[in-house]
């Protein structure tokens, strides 16, 4: 009699490194910090010191906010920890805003009951002539410390790890290096500008990384998607540092579903084994088929199936065509003019609703430029074809306006009085203060509450004055400032009650039929997902109270300023002519504390209007690569049920 086959999981067959996937970021941190704290715990028991090699940047930030919350509500201590930090800028002085030195102390070292002599940083202030024997110390203290027995990594988008960029020997060791243009300038967000960016670091090497006993590398969001598929699937090499952690004995990658997408079991499913063909998994496989073959879906043949790996969706689905027909109309039903239905219509297949008609709508701005940035024309369509629009702008965005027009915005309110004939004795008085605070601000200094406030009413004015460009009454502009951005700093405070109450008051003021949020979570501030979160938590505690607008209320994510959806999650496609992109562009222009040099923009160098139209023309030559029609360019959403 014949055995059964045994079953044999290939999920992961293309991965050299065990991967751990987790829904989000909170997930994934809690999972990380549990080994953590289990180690640090089984030391304990065997009165050992436990070694932990740690990292920074916004990547451990929630882990080392999980182990904060452990110290304090499960008593988890860190009296016998020992640590060794893997980087720091230099030069930079020790309590500079950026300073990893600082960053650790804030996010970890004053909130748990670590020795102060147990902590290890590399020294941003050290001589330069002195770099080499600290180098050296550093590596001696761990060898003394009897070596890492964690070590906890990021990943930059270059691969880097600690600051090893490409190219670092995998026998190197603690040294200063030079950080490549690309680390720098995606490193900004913490700067004023690429300029303030330290060019130098002192980082551990490759070498040192890999003597630790035990590493897990954590890797969150869709921009580090593309290196987690090369550190883990292709072949190891210098030029993608993580890819050398494929040598270690025992190595893990903590990611959440976005840095997972690259990957060969999230990408193409059908390579690793059984697929269920769903029509969003048909969908997928042919439009990134036909784009890789540089082929309109409708001209795809068998042979393309069976040579691009898909000859069981040949044999579950019968023929080329009819597979072809059916991933051509998924797309086409996308396409739309009319972004809140088309009244007295019925058009199967729409992405949205005909009735009811006007809709009442609201669009979630995490800043106060991102409504017409990233779906300026859409913007202009919902107001154009009737419907009641609302616009909420969740934070003021004040640490996004130069110092320096802050001093022109009151050279001309002064000057403006002055004309009036109003006595100036007040805003002068602001006006000197301000500019006296500015000329001595140091680098590391947070801005006054009036520099501020200043800030925040520039943002506010160009708001307005955008909502007046599209035809948005004033009743309908509402500035909520959510309470966690204003920290003066890119660091925020977490989401809190507060911000989602505020929330929930305006939906219930307003118990719209639609409700637009931004999905782009590759905002390197983090001030998008908050926003998300608190628009999604508002939403569902609204849902849960059984309040019956919230029935009929539609939730539609647009991208930011920094990604795209791919062309397969698209949902609603909006197109724009000639004129229409003028238009989003002559609406964005009205920002102008956000034109030529902003602070803290992100690793994109561009300015926000030129963003917007590459992308949104990006996404309409895709859209005619497959098949469809040639717009000028198109606007994209993706529904979230919550």
């Amino acid at each position: 009699m014949l055995k059964k086959a045994a079953f044999i999981d290939l999920t992961d067959s293309f991965e050299k490194i065990p991967v751990k996937i987790f829904p989000d970021l909170n997930e994934g941190s809690k999972f990380v910090a549990q080994q953590i704290a289990d180690l640090i715990r089984e030391k304990q028991k065997k009165k050992e010191k436990c070694v932990l090699g740690l990292a920074t940047g916004s990547t451990p930030r929630s882990l080392y906010a999980e182990l904060v919350r452990m110290h304090k509500k499960e008593k988890l201590s860190f009296k016998h920890v020992i640590t060794f930090n893997l980087d720091e800028y230099y030069p930079i002085d020790n309590n500079a805003l950026q300073s990893y030195n600082r960053f650790m102390r804030t996010h970890l070292f004053n909130h748990v009951d670590i020795n102060p002599k147990n902590i290890h940083i590399p020294n941003g202030e050290i001589s330069k002539e002195d770099i080499k024997v600290h180098c050296l110390d550093y590596e001696k203290k761990i060898q003394q410390a009897g070596g890492i027995d964690l070590q906890i990594l990021g990943i930059g988008n270059n691969g880097h790890i600690g600051f090893n960029e490409p190219g670092s020997s995998i026998h190197s060791k603690t040294r200063l290096i030079t950080l490549e243009n690309s680390t720098r300038i995606a490193n900004s967000y913490e700067f004023a500008n690429i300029s303030q960016v330290p060019r130098l670091a002192i980082t551990m090497g490759i070498s040192t990384i890999l003597k630790s006993k035990k590493i897990i590398l954590m890797g969150w969001g869709q921009a580090k998607a593309p290196v987690i598929k090369k550190a883990v699937e292709d072949d190891d090499t210098e030029f993608v540092p993580a890819s050398l952690l494929q040598g270690h004995d025992d190595i893990t990658f903590v990611v959440d579903e976005a840095a997972a997408a690259e990957l060969t079991r999230n990408k193409s499913p059908w390579l690793t084994g059984d697929c269920d063909w769903t029509p969003k998994m048909v969908k997928r496989a042919v439009v990134n088929m036909a784009l890789k073959l540089k082929k309109p879906v409708l001209s795809l043949m068998n042979s393309d199936y069976n040579e691009y790996g898909l000859s069981d969706l040949l044999v579950e689905k019968g023929d080329a065509y009819q597979i072809n027909l059916e991933v051509f109309y998924m797309l086409r039903d996308t396409i739309t003019g009319w972004p809140a239905g088309k009244p007295n219509s019925v058009i199967p297949g729409h992405p949205e609703r005909s009735e009811p008609y006007p809709k009442r709508v609201i669009i979630f701005s995490p800043h106060p430029d991102d409504d017409i940035i990233s779906m300026g024309g859409t913007f202009h369509r919902l107001h154009d074809q009737g419907n009641d629009v609302h616009v909420g702008y969740q934070t003021s965005g004040n640490i996004a306006v130069t110092d320096e027009f802050v001093t022109r915005f009151l050279d001309f309110a002064v000057g403006f009085e002055e004309i009036a004939g109003i006595d100036t004795s007040k805003s002068g008085k602001i006006l000197t203060d301000a500019k006296k605070f500015l000329s001595r601000k140091k680098s590391n200094q947070v801005d006054t509450k009036t520099i501020r406030d200043i800030k925040g009413l520039i943002r506010r004015c160009e708001a307005r004055a955008t909502c007046r460009y599209v035809g948005i009454k004033d009743e309908n502009i509402h500035f909520l400032n959510l309470p966690f951005y204003e920290t003066g700093t890119i660091e925020k405070k977490p989401m809190s009650e507060k911000d989602v109450k505020i929330t929930i008051d305006l939906l219930q003021q307003i118990k719209p039929q639609q409700v637009y949020c931004a999905g782009d979570f590759a905002d390197p501030h983090g001030t998008h997902i908050v926003c998300f979160h608190a628009v999604l938590e508002a939403l569902k505690r609204i849902k849960a109270a059984g309040d019956p607008w919230i029935d009929d209320c539609w939730l539609w994510l647009y991208k930011g300023a920094w990604q795209e959806w791919n062309i397969e999650e698209i949902e609603m496609a909006v197109p724009m002519s000639p004129d229409q992109v003028l238009q989003k562009r002559f609406g964005i222009f009205i920002h102008q504390s956000q034109k030529d040099m902003v602070p803290f923009q992100g690793s994109d160098s561009r300015e926000f209007w030129q963003r917007a139209e590459e992308r949104n023309a990006a996404t309409a030559s895709l859209y005619a690569d497959l098949g469809l029609t040639h717009y000028a360019a198109m606007e994209a959403f993706v529904r979230w049920n919550y």
